[in-house]
């Protein structure tokens, strides 16, 4: 995440724009504009646009909205400027910190759009599995808990036990234990998978309530292999990418007002490949978004 104390999140302003005025807090998040027309476009999940919507990070700019030199791709947060359409603009609480919402548009909406979609904000109380404990994991553990549900955060092995719990979870599986998978079979209504590596998926089905659905969030290009007997009883298997305007505001919403944040480290542009070299060798094992200062780097 990007932009913490630069000048262009806070001065949205033009004579066409009617959602925002000059001086407030504003975010962008992963999508700057789509084709407005399709039916996903219609229902505010531009995130699905049939036309493909424009990413804010190395997007081409195909669908008219964004003006400028079309052949230049997007640069996202790391300018010192930022023309965007107010539809993919969104006003933030001015005491919401800057350096916490800039997370909440990657990590923040990936996490609340399946949770959302798949009804944990319709009231009925859900036993919800979050795998995978990085940076997506423990936010999901976080929104899932604020939302008032009983939360089972899975992963490999035990080694992530204490920081789930510390981070919200009720109960927690460890994959490689035969013992921990076999007395957790058939309780979870809805598993959200962050794990960002083709691996198994059967073993996770088999958590699964009658009636549960499967989210896959990581993005994986490698097919999963399960059969049919996998989904019986009733069973589902769907993905997830991000959100759109719709969900993404009422995300904003939710945060601010449960105070539910990423966990993040403010970085300079100096430390970059010290945070790169960091996760590659250990991953991200203590699920931290690194905000990167922009003004400060610049000094």
């Amino acid at each position: 995440s990007s932009g913490i104390n630069a000048e262009w999140p806070l001065r949205p302003g033009g004579k066409n724009v009617t959602d925002l005025k000059v001086g407030d807090k504003a975010g962008i998040g992963c999508f700057v504009d789509s084709c407005f027309d399709c039916p996903m476009c219609s229902s505010g999940q531009e995130n699905y646009c049939f036309k493909h919507a424009t990413g804010t990070y190395n997007g081409m700019k195909t669908n008219g909205h964004i003006k400028g030199n079309l052949d230049i791709h997007t640069f996202g947060g790391y300018s010192n400027t930022y023309v965007c359409h107010q539809r993919f603009v969104f006003k933030l609480p001015d005491d919401m910190p800057l350096e916490k919402a800039g997370p909440l548009f990657c990590a923040g909406i990936t996490m609340f759009e399946p949770l959302y979609n798949h009804g944990a904000l319709e009231g009925k109380k859900m036993n919800i599995g979050i795998a995978g404990i990085g940076g997506l994991g423990t936010m999901g553990i976080k929104l899932a808990n604020k939302m008032g549900h009983t939360v089972t955060a899975i992963s490999s092995s035990e080694r992530k036990r204490e920081m789930a719990l510390g981070k919200g979870a009720h109960n927690y599986v460890a994959m490689s234990n035969k013992e921990s998978v076999s007395g957790n079979m058939a309780s979870l209504n809805l598993i959200i998978d962050t794990v960002p590596v083709h691996h198994d998926i059967k073993p996770y089905m088999s958590l699964l309530a009658p009636g549960g659905t499967l989210v896959l969030i990581g993005v994986v290009p490698k097919n999963y292999d399960f059969g049919l007997m996998e989904l019986i009883p009733m069973r589902k298997i769907t993905c997830s990418v991000v959100g759109g305007t719709k969900v993404t505001k009422e995300m904003v919403k939710f945060c601010y007002e449960h105070q539910v944040y990423p966990d993040i480290d403010i970085i300079t542009a100096d430390k970059l490949n010290d945070v790169w070299e960091e996760l590659q060798k250990v991953g991200n094992a203590n699920s931290t978004r690194y905000v990167l200062d922009i003004k400060a780097s610049l000094k």
